[in-house]
This record gives C-alpha cells, structure tokens and sequence, in this order.
C-alpha cells in the first residue's frame, strides 16, 4: 500500500481483505472511532475560545474533579459508538458502572472501554491530552445484553487497542495485532491520513518518564535505577533525559517514537499505583508490545496477563523500549533478593 493520500478507512478495508473471514464490524467500529476523535479534536482545539473549560465542580468515581471537556468527551464517545451495532457494551473511566447499548440498537459482538481524555488536568495549560481505546471481543452469548464480564478480560484477549493524540497535530496510533500505524489529522481535508506505517518503538531508550516528586516514596530499587539513568560512567555511556509531561498520552507518543520508558510505579501512597489497568495500561501495553517493547507491572507480570477484578482497578505499569525495561525489571528484582 502506498502512504500517498492513504486515508484510515481504505487503509482499514485494504487490512480488512487480507482476512477473507472478516465481517466489516471491526473495521466500523475503527472507523466510528476515527469521527469522534475529529469532533473531540475539534473542542479541544477551540477549548481556548468557548467556554468549555474549567472545573464542574463535581467529581468522578475516583474523587477527581470532573472537567466540563472531560464530560464533552465521554458523551461524544458514547452517543458516535453505541449505535452502529457492533457493540455489545462500553466502559468508561469516567462511568462508574458498565454503559449498556440502548434497547433499541442492534447488539454486536464487541466491547469498547476508553478514557476519553486522559491527562485533562493540563487542558488549561494548552498541553497535549488524548483518548485511549481498547477493543474486546465479548464473552457473553450473541445477542444478550454485555455484561460486566466482557469488560473484565486480561489485556492479551484484545483485539484492538490504540490512542489519539490532541497535540500540535491530531494523530490516532492503533494496533490490531498486525504492527502499529499512526495516522495524522489533515483539517483541510478531514481526514486522517497515514504518516507513520509500522511503528518500531527503539530498543534502547534515552529518555525516561516519571514524576520525581515522588521520590522520597518509591522502592529502594527504583530509586537506584533513576540514579542509574542519571549517571554518565568513564566507557561514554550517557544519561538519559528526564521527559514527564504528566498526560500519559503524550509521554507514551514521544517515547513510541523516540525510544523511552514511562514509569507509574506503585509507591507508599499509592500502594496499587494509580492509573487504570482497563482504560490506561492494557491498551498502551498492548500497542507498545506490537510495536516491540515492553510493559509490566514490577511485580513478575507482564501487564497483558493480569486477569482484572473490578472495572476501575489500579496497577503499577513499567512501560516502553524493551532495554529500558528489562534493565529497570533487574534493578527491582535485585532488591528483593
């Protein structure tokens, strides 16, 4: 396929023939995923100048206060993906329970769960924030309501899983288990056309993501392990550079394409960590393993395997170029010998 004016849909269907079994559900649910990312991506730009911004002044389930652009984002998620009857039900960061299909819609055979906005804290400071996706296939018998189960499954058991970035450009990165591609937002067009065909996260990192206000409240051998980063030695090895935007989203983009490792470990405050296993660290696991790199949870799991117990569970996640990762899985281990 050549990259020249390859749209997301024809780059969808000319996947979509290469599997002579393929119904075209997956490739719509791409595809409805893809419009409602040019509308967010809309708001967000123009958040500057309507007033959309600022705080509710309610909270979400997790005693965050809930942004006006935050509950903008949810809605457009749910009302552009729960009609296209491909969908046997949705969860959401920001919903405490699971989001049924309407009654009067047409029950697929998939499960979406999503952040719709993650890092919204920045939204004010015109810093990068995006949405993260992930595609299940439901477990529950065909034509039944989604249950709570569907939505419970490990990460290894996605189908599809992916993001989009709302920076300088709007760019989707998804993975449907064959490579990971990026695809940019022309608005002059409209469209989303590929710029980044088969993504390749580098092995080696030179950056690390983490917030080191933390510090004083990690493990002993991630300390010695960001020490480690920090330090230059006499055989020209160099340190590597501190990048933390604080929007998961964003860090996660740079490090795919530069080469990095993003770090949320759990820690004495937060003993389970604090970003979603659901809605965060499976769909980020899943593309950055495509992509060739690694994602765990520091405590002997790949991320992908933990089995969820709850539709807003917290995990630690180790994520990124696969060097980096196993060089801080060794730092760890070490101290617990």
């Amino acid at each position: 396929m050549s990259n020249s004016f390859m749209t997301i849909q024809r780059f969808i269907l000319e996947a979509e023939k290469k599997h002579p079994k393929a119904t075209g559900e997956l490739s719509a649910l791409l595809s409805d995923l893809s419009l409602a990312a040019k509308v967010i991506s809309l708001e967000v730009n123009k958040a500057g100048l309507v007033d959309i911004l600022g705080y509710t002044g309610d909270h979400n389930i997790h005693g965050e206060k809930v942004k006006k652009l935050d509950i903008f984002s949810n809605e457009m998620m749910i009302h552009a993906m729960n009609h296209g009857g491909h969908l046997a039900v949705m969860a959401s960061e920001e919903e405490e329970g699971i989001i049924r299909i309407p009654e009067r819609h047409h029950l697929g055979k998939y499960v979406l769960l999503f952040d719709p906005l993650d890092g919204s804290s920045n939204i004010d400071a015109n810093v990068s924030v995006g949405t993260i996706f992930s595609i299940y296939k439901r477990i529950s018998p065909d034509g039944t309501p989604g249950t709570i189960s569907d939505c419970l499954q490990p990460g290894h058991m996605q189908v599809v899983a992916g993001y989009i970035v709302y920076g300088s450009s709007t760019i989707m990165v998804y993975t449907a288990g064959d490579g990971v591609h990026g695809f940019t937002l022309d608005p002059a067009f409209g469209e989303f056309l590929l710029s980044h065909k088969d993504i390749k996260i580098p092995t080696k990192a030179k950056i690390y993501s983490i917030n080191e206000g933390n510090y004083k409240y990690w493990r002993p051998g991630l300390k010695k392990y960001i020490k480690y980063l920090q330090d230059a030695d006499d055989r020209g090895r160099e340190p590597y550079s501190a990048r933390y935007i604080g929007s998961m989203v964003a860090d996660i983009h740079r490090n795919l394409l530069y080469g990095g490792i993003f770090i949320y470990p759990d820690d004495r405050r937060n003993p389970n960590g604090k970003l979603r296993l659901l809605y965060e660290c499976n769909p980020m696991a899943f593309l950055i393993e495509q992509a060739g790199g690694r994602a765990i949870d520091g405590r002997g799991n790949k991320i992908l395997d933990l089995k969820p117990t709850s539709l807003h569970q917290r995990v630690p996640i180790y994520i990124g170029s696969k060097e980096a990762v196993d060089m801080v899985e060794k730092f760890i281990s070490e101290e617990e010998i």
